[in-house]
């Protein structure tokens, strides 16, 4: 016997079918309320686009803009000349209608395109440092190369006014006096063996100069660090003063120094270390005419005092020095000016 408690085979079934059914139900119900949604959303965008009989448009741009709601300004239904319409002529669309200012008439292209264009392309990197219209300061400490019997070196000082970019007029002086060397191979060979060379020393050089600028650049150095660069040409006219050193007859001569024409050529590398910095190394000849001491020596006292006798022949000389300092750039800013 079955218990009271306990249901029956069939009533079983029955449960499960009314479980089922329910299911169905609930799932049909929210397929329905979806749907309702959907059309609750769509219904009033198609009212907007379509009349209610013969696919008329409901409003027009212009009435809706009038009713104060949207402007289709796309509408494939509206016609030329009415808002909202595409005007080819125009060039634009609908919003040309709104608004003309933001669109171009053909009228406004055509007195364009006839307008003549002064392009300028700037393909290379602005000059690192500018000369135009700046001073350029020098010091320098210059060293003699090319004389193994005396040195001729010293302090010296440039001053410069660039004209152009490249192109600039300036002065540089060098102060000798003091620092004439004789050199200990000559001082050897004249007490060995009796024999000496005519030497010159220097008191002082000026000279004007005119600068060329005809390259400049940049390299990489330490890693990324970039330096930049230019050379330039230096050549001049001026004036030294020397004298002979008395090395034939040391007891009875003592010539004074006398100014001569001197004439100058060099060249020279700059490199930046910013914009108003840089150091500076140049290679200069200073050419003059050098009056040398007379390697004839008088009979008697007279003869060996008279001022006349001490002098001997004259030498085109060359003086080549290696000029080392930095360059200072004066005024330390500036600003690019470029045409429009």
């Amino acid at each position: 016997m079955n218990s009271p408690s306990e249901p029956r085979r069939g009533e079983r079934k029955s449960s499960r079918t009314v479980s089922r059914s329910l299911s169905r139900l609930s799932c049909a119900a929210l397929a329905g309320a979806a749907a309702v949604a959907l059309v609750a959303v769509v219904a009033p965008s198609s009212a907007m686009a379509q009349g209610k009989k013969g696919g008329k448009p409901a409003t027009t741009p212009a009435a809706g803009a009038a009713a104060g709601g949207d402007i289709e300004i796309d509408d494939p239904n509206s016609q030329p000349g009415q808002p909202g319409a595409a005007d080819p002529g125009a060039g634009g669309g609908g919003i040309c209608d709104i608004d003309p200012s933001v669109c171009s008439k053909p009228a406004d292209v055509a007195a364009a395109a006839k307008k003549t264009v002064h392009a300028e392309i700037y393909a290379v990197q602005q000059i690192y440092a500018l000369r135009y219209h700046r001073f350029e300061v020098q010091p320098y400490w210059a060293f003699s190369l090319n004389d193994q019997f005396v040195s001729h070196n010293g302090p010296g000082l440039g001053i410069n006014y660039y004209i152009t970019n490249v192109l600039a007029v300036g002065i540089n002086g060098n102060l000798y006096s003091g620092f004439n060397v004789d050199s200990d191979f000559n001082f050897q060979n004249r007490r060995a063996t009796r024999v000496a060379v005519p030497l010159n020393e220097y008191q002082w050089g000026a000279n004007l100069n005119f600068t060329y600028v005809p390259m400049y650049g940049k390299f990489a150095g330490f890693g990324d660090f970039i330096f930049h660069y230019d050379a330039y040409v230096v050549g001049g006219v001026g004036a030294i003063s020397t004298r002979p050193i008395p090395v034939i007859d040391p007891d009875n001569r003592n010539f004074p120094y006398k100014p001569k024409i001197a004439f100058n050529a060099g060249l020279g590398l700059r490199i930046f270390f910013n914009r108003w910095f840089a150091a500076d190394l140049e290679l200069r000849d200073y050419i003059y005419n050098e009056q040398l001491e007379s390697l004839s020596i008088g009979r008697t006292q007279k003869e060996q005092q008279d001022q006349s006798t001490w002098y001997g022949g004259n030498s085109l000389t060359n003086n080549v020095a290696a000029q080392l300092g930095v360059t200072i750039f004066f005024p330390f800013s500036w600003e690019y000016r470029l045409p429009k």
